[in-house]
C-alpha cells in the first residue's frame, strides 16, 4: 500500500518583538553610558549647585554692606570725658547727659541700628532668591525641552503614521539612551507594519487585476449570445442574469482596486474644487434620480483642496449615489459645499428610512449595509462608503454620518486646504 504523503508542518510562529535595553557592544563600561537618568541628574545637580553658590555669594555680599553700614561708630571721644555722638545714626543724642542715659539711648541706637541692618539683609536676600527662582524656573523648562525634545518627534511621527503614512521614520541620532532605544524600536515596527501592509495592497491589487480579464470574457460571450436573434427566451433571460452578475462583479474588483491604492496618503497633490467635482457627481446621478423620483438640490460654494481630482470625484459621486438609491420615492438629495477656516467641507444630506444611531459605525465597513444581507442586493457591492473613507483618510481628512430626524443621513466630508 502506498504511503501517504507527509503532511508539511505548519511555519513556526516569529517570535514576538521585545525591547530590552542592552549596552551597546565595544563599550567597557556599560553603566557609564550616558543615559537620560545620568543626564538628568547631572543637570538638576548641577543647576542647584551652582544656583546654591550664587546665593551664598550675593547673601555674602549683602552682610559685608550691611556690616559696613553698622560699622559707623555711634560716638567720638574728644577729650578728657567729652564724647561726640553722630546724630545721623543717634538723633536721641544730645548734650547734658548722665552717663546712665548716655549709655541707655546708646543701646536703643545700637538696637535699632541692627534690626534696620537685618530687615535691609532679608528684604535683598528675598529678592535675590526670587530673581534667582525664576533664571532657575526659565533655565530649567528649556534644559527640559532640550532633553524630551526627542519625546516630541516620536509623538510627531506616530501623528503622521496615525494618518495611514507608514513611510514615516524618526531616525533619532544623538547618544544611545532610553529614548534612542525606543526610537530606534518603534522604526523596527513600523518597518515591519509597512511591509506587511504594503504585501497586503499589492496581494488585493494583483488579485483583482486578474480578474478583470475572466470577467471582461465573460461580459463578452454573454453579450454575443443576447445578440443571437435565434436564441430562446430562456438564453435570452439566464444571459440577462448572468450579465447583471457579471457587472457586479466587475464592480466589486474596480472597487478593490481603488479601495487598495486610496489607503495610501496621496503624494501628487492639485488644487481641486470641491463644487465642481459635486456638480458632475449630481449630473452623472441625475437620470437616476429622476427614475426613482428623488429631487438633487443644494447650493455649492467653491471650495479648493490639494488632492487627487479622481478620487475626490469618487468620494462625491459614491455620497450621492447612496443617498439616491436609499432614498424613498418623492424624497430629496441636498449636496453644499462650503470653506471654513483651514478646511473645506462637502456635505451630502439625504431623506430615507429611519437609521439607528448604533448602526451608523457599521456603514463604513467593506461589504456592510444597513438591514441588508452582505450579498442579494441590486444598490451595490458595499465598498462605497469604504472607499470614501479611505480617500478621505488619504487626503489628511474625515468623513462623520449623523442620522436625520424623520429618516435619513447626514454625511459630512471635511478636508484640510
Amino acid at each position: 500500500m502506498a504511503s501517504s504523503p507527509t503532511t508539511p508542518a505548519p511555519p513556526a510562529t516569529p517570535p514576538k518583538p521585545t525591547w530590552a535595553p542592552r549596552p551597546p557592544a565595544g563599550r567597557p563600561f556599560p553603566w557609564l553610558r550616558p543615559t537620560i537618568r545620568i543626564r538628568l541628574t547631572l543637570l538638576y545637580g548641577g543647576m542647584f549647585l551652582m544656583a546654591g553658590v550664587l546665593l551664598l555669594t550675593i547673601i555674602y555680599l549683602l552682610a559685608a554692606h550691611a556690616l559696613d553700614v553698622t560699622s559707623t561708630p555711634l560716638v567720638k571721644l574728644l577729650g578728657g570725658s567729652q564724647v561726640d555722638a553722630n546724630r545721623a545714626l543717634c538723633p536721641e543724642f544730645t548734650g547734658n547727659l548722665t552717663s546712665d542715659q548716655a549709655n541707655r539711648i546708646l543701646e536703643i541706637c545700637s538696637s535699632r541700628l541692627r534690626a534696620e541692618a537685618l530687615g535691609s539683609l532679608l528684604q535683598r536676600s528675598l529678592f535675590a532668591l526670587l530673581g534667582l527662582a525664576v533664571i532657575a524656573f526659565a533655565f530649567g523648562y528649556a534644559m527640559a525641552g532640550r532633553v524630551l525634545s526627542p519625546l516630541g518627534k516620536i509623538t510627531r511621527t506616530a501623528r503622521r503614521v496615525a494618518a495611514t503614512d507608514l513611510s514615516r521614520r524618526i531616525e533619532l541620532g544623538g547618544p544611545e539612551d532610553e529614548l534612542k532605544e525606543l526610537s530606534d524600536t518603534f522604526d523596527e515596527m513600523l518597518d515591519r507594519l509597512e511591509r506587511a501592509f504594503t504585501a497586503q495592497q499589492r496581494f488585493v491589487a494583483n488579485a483583482s487585476h486578474e480578474l478583470r480579464t475572466p470577467l471582461a470574457i465573460n461580459r463578452t460571450l454573454l453579450e454575443v449570445t443576447l445578440s443571437d436573434p435565434g436564441a430562446s427566451p430562456e438564453v435570452q433571460q439566464l444571459g440577462k442574469t448572468l450579465l447583471a452578475t457579471n457587472e457586479r462583479s466587475e464592480q466589486l474588483v474596480e472597487g478593490l482596486l481603488l479601495l487598495a491604492r486610496s489607503d495610501n496618503e496621496i503624494v501628487d497633490r492639485k488644487p481641486v474644487d470641491l463644487a465642481e467635482v459635486a456638480s458632475q457627481a449630481l449630473d452623472q446621478t441625475r437620470s437616476e434620480a429622476q427614475a426613482k423620483g428623488v429631487e438633487l438640490r443644494g447650493t455649492r460654494q467653491p471650495a479648493v483642496v490639494q488632492g487627487n481630482g479622481v478620487l475626490l470625484e469618487r468620494i462625491a459621486l459614491n455620497l450621492v449615489q447612496n443617498a439616491v438609491r436609499y432614498n424613498t420615492e418623492g424624497g430629496w438629495v441636498e449636496v453644499t459645499t462650503r470653506v471654513q477656516p483651514g478646511q473645506a467641507l462637502l456635505v451630502v444630506e439625504n431623506t430615507g428610512p429611519v437609521v439607528p444611531a448604533y448602526e451608523v459605525d457599521n456603514i463604513f465597513e467593506p461589504f456592510r449595509r444597513l438591514r441588508a444581507e452582505r450579498t442579494g442586493s441590486d444598490k451595490g457591492v458595499g465598498l462605497g462608503l469604504s472607499i470614501v473613507r479611505s480617500v478621505a483618510r488619504a487626503h489628511g481628512g474625515r468623513i462623520t454620518a449623523e442620522p436625520r430626524e424623520g429618516g435619513g443621513l447626514v454625511m459630512r466630508v471635511v478636508l484640510p486646504t
